[in-house]
């Protein structure tokens, strides 16, 4: 186990667990200890969760796959929206629209209508509507914006979902449990386990906390898609020179003819 990580989740409060009276009995094998009426996460089985989450999460991107981070508490949304964009991954920070992966079709129309709406706005067109059409629009744009700008990346559906608090989010993972896409999320001691496919106990409530691990996610996502990158370098010069050798072929067969 690797002692820098240990400390750098120590020192983010990733150990913190909610108050002993709000626990959830199933994460009885993921606790620690209490003190001072708060339950202490183990912060071995942090570790070992991170590191599981980490190892799929760069074979998913390795495969070209998109992880979706959802995360809209408070304390969650910049970090989930930074960190997403670092790794090129869609995200909801702001509002998980019912709907959004089980009626994944109307939502990409309503992305078609953000950009139209982005396209009247940014042109010419604008200024033949009246001004309450145009208040209207801005209006539009405003909550379109809000709640779908995370998601334009979403061409398909995800392979998987990065969730900060199950609870919070419980219609997203309701939905990705109905469509059987996997969830990675970061689980407090008031959650179920059970929820999800790869939980990794620690405090979902802490900036410093989601912030670390939606960083450490994000890393393990780069990395994959660094590796499927450098594997289509390769293949590229393979296949150049697979066409080169077949135009020579072509070229000698030719010469023998003649």
């Amino acid at each position: 186990m690797s002692e820098s990580l240990v400390k750098e989740l120590v020192e983010a409060g990733v150990h913190f667990g909610h108050r002993a009276s709000r626990w959830n009995p199933k994460m009885a094998p993921y606790i620690y200890a209490r003190k001072n009426g708060i339950h202490i996460v183990d912060i071995r089985e942090t570790v070992r969760g991170l590191l599981r989450a980490k190892k799929y999460l760069a074979q998913v991107a390795a495969q070209g796959s998109l992880v979706l981070f959802v995360g809209t508490k408070r304390q969650a949304g910049a970090a989930i929206e930074r960190e997403a964009l670092r790794c090129h991954m869609p995200f909801v920070a702001e509002r998980w629209l019912g709907g959004a992966l089980t009626n994944f079709r109307t939502i990409r129309s309503r992305l078609t209508r953000l950009e139209e709406v982005e396209r009247i706005r940014s042109s010419d067109e604008l200024n033949a509507y009246s001004k309450k059409m145009q208040s209207a629009l801005n209006r539009e744009h405003r909550k379109m914006y809000r709640n779908l700008n995370g998601l334009r990346i979403l061409n398909r559906m995800p392979e998987c979902l990065v969730v900060f608090d199950p609870n919070k989010e419980k219609n997203c993972i309701k939905e990705a449990r109905a469509l059987g896409i996997t969830t990675v999320a970061l689980i407090d001691t008031d959650c179920d386990p059970d929820l999800v496919d790869l939980p990794i106990p620690g405090n979902d409530d802490g900036i410093r906390s989601i912030e670390l691990i939606a960083r450490h996610l994000a890393e393990a996502i780069l990395v994959g898609s660094q590796s499927a990158a450098a594997a289509r370098g390769k293949d590229k010069p393979e296949a150049a020179s697979s066409n080169g050798n077949t135009a020579a072929a072509a070229e000698a067969a030719k010469a023998g003819q003649a």
